[in-house]
């Protein structure tokens, strides 16, 4: 392709969520995931959310948590994960097809929750499940432009880092005063979006100046 079809991507990538949630065995429902509080049931909650939730109802659950948009999400995520596991993964695939473009993030913010939840699920469970590598491109560059969800990279987060992908032509911030965070492009993406477990794949001067930045807690 000549241009990266985020559409399409978004799509195959609910997929392969869905098939990677469908092959576990039922002892693993439950299992913990790199979210902080969620499990494989509600963590596959929440990547059927923007479909099955328009933005008028997220609007109006959002009042009664007065605007906190974390308390906003987990509750809805909880609620559908009232359903049956296998539900909520074939009306996963039945909606993958269905574009969503929250405000200010646009449809790159739900791509990239598509990547990086999918590994959210596969790490801690050891899957050997991930998305191609062009996806990742096209989330490092969402995740270091200005327009990127405040809530995968707060302010400041990247500060004086110069990032390099090792396994793709990819890099950010490469100036002479930047300090380097190398490693392959999943883990680039999962270190800038919170996920500490991720740090020990990069390497460089500029990984202790990132952990510190990240902290203890795990991300959403």
């Amino acid at each position: 392709m000549s241009t990266f079809d985020v559409a399409a991507a978004t799509t195959e990538n609910r997929i392969r969520f869905a098939d990677a949630v469908d092959a576990l065995p039922p002892e693993l429902h439950h299992a913990p995931t790199l979210c902080a509080g969620w499990d494989v049931h509600v963590l596959t909650a929440h990547q059927l959310q923007p479909m099955a939730v328009g933005f008028l109802r997220f609007v109006v659950a959002s009042l009664r948590h007065r605007g906190d948009v974390d308390a906003t999400v987990d509750a809805l995520a909880r609620r559908l994960a009232q359903r049956p596991l296998p539900e909520l993964t074939a009306q996963l695939r039945a909606l993958s097809h269905r574009a969503v473009s929250p405000p200010r993030v646009g449809p790159y913010g739900p791509f990239a929750d598509s990547c990086i939840h999918l590994r959210d699920l596969a790490r801690p469970l050891g899957l050997d499940v991930d998305v191609p590598l062009a996806h990742w491109r096209a989330v490092l560059d969402y995740l270091v432009a200005d327009g990127a969800a405040p809530t995968l990279v707060p302010a400041g987060r990247l500060a004086g880092l110069a990032l390099r992908a090792t396994d793709q032509d990819w890099s950010h911030g490469g100036d002479a005063s930047g300090q380097e965070v190398a490693g392959p492009s999943e883990a680039l993406a999962m270190a800038t979006t919170g996920r500490a477990v991720a740090l020990a794949d990069l390497a460089g001067p500029g990984v202790k100046l990132l952990a510190g930045r990240l902290g203890a807690g795990a991300e959403r």
